[in-house]
């Protein structure tokens, strides 16, 4: 018998990431992702209509400027679970970024596709890691408020791929490559050696994923005749991109594909 949520068998794979985007519970959002297959078929060229409600998110965290959120001591538990719940949040957030590139923005290769498909079944899997490790600690999503960074930038670069590409993966995501090795060690040092490991794992795979931004920024920048580097410096500018605060993993932003042009241009000026 078919799964109800299960997308129609002639769908592909650009409109049936519908499905989990609109899904407004934050778990069924993560297991709908990671239930897409990529044996479905992928109509390139598709003009996929906006159906409104994107994304679909639960009634709560409660959404808040992020300057008006408040931290606690990490030698408490709620401090410890506060910490976890804005990386799962992120990592939400991640799962319908990934997941709105795929329909929103026709006319490019299938491996593009399949490769943010790729990456929003790894954002599912790590917002389920910190979601059921919460739950152990006696929390879970939604517990704590939250803000919408993210999403709000990818409302401004909502009609710009190069926009897109440019500045999500590589600004905005690419801010955890730095924050992670602090962020683990805050938590091993707290005694959460769980939760340090869970996020050995995201640096992981967030890696490749800032990588695959890096490789498609450059794809686009190319078939539109752009320089990378000078037209990232002017997106930072059009879009009010955050400014970026050292400490920088260098290691890590090497890994994934950043050059060091860049590189040294982030270590002197931020952004």
């Amino acid at each position: 018998m078919a799964r109800q949520d299960a997308p129609p068998l002639n769908q592909h794979l650009r409109a049936a990431v519908l499905c989990p985007l609109l899904a407004q519970n934050a778990v069924q959002k993560a297991e709908l992702t990671l239930a897409l297959s990529l044996d479905l078929p992928i109509d390139t060229l598709a003009i996929v209509s906006d159906p409104g409600g994107i994304p679909g998110r639960p009634a709560k965290p409660e959404l808040m400027a992020h300057t008006s959120l408040k931290s606690k001591p990490l030698t408490t538990p709620e401090g410890r679970a506060l910490l976890l719940h804005a990386i799962a949040h992120i990592e939400l957030n991640a799962i319908d970024l990934a997941l709105d590139v795929v329909w929103r923005f026709a006319g490019m290769p299938e491996d593009f596709y399949r490769d943010w498909v790729r990456i929003a079944k790894e954002e599912a899997k790590h917002f389920l890691l910190i979601q059921q490790h919460l739950v152990g600690m006696g929390f879970d999503y939604g517990h704590f408020p939250a803000h919408n960074s993210l999403w709000e930038m990818a409302e401004r670069t909502r009609a710009d791929i190069v926009a897109r590409i440019g500045l999500v993966p590589r600004t905005m995501e690419a801010r955890g490559l730095d924050a992670s090795p602090g962020v683990k060690n805050k938590l091993i040092s707290a005694g959460d050696h769980a939760a340090g490991r869970i996020m050995d794992i995201i640096l992981e795979e967030e890696i490749g994923h800032v990588a695959a931004g890096n490789r498609w920024y450059r794809y686009v920048c190319e078939t539109k005749g752009l320089d990378p580097i000078s037209t990232y410096r002017q997106l930072i500018q059009q879009y009010d991109a955050p400014k970026l605060k050292s400490p920088y993993n260098l290691q890590a932003r090497r890994l994934a594909g950043f050059e060091e042009e860049e590189l040294s241009y982030l270590a002197a000026n931020g952004l």
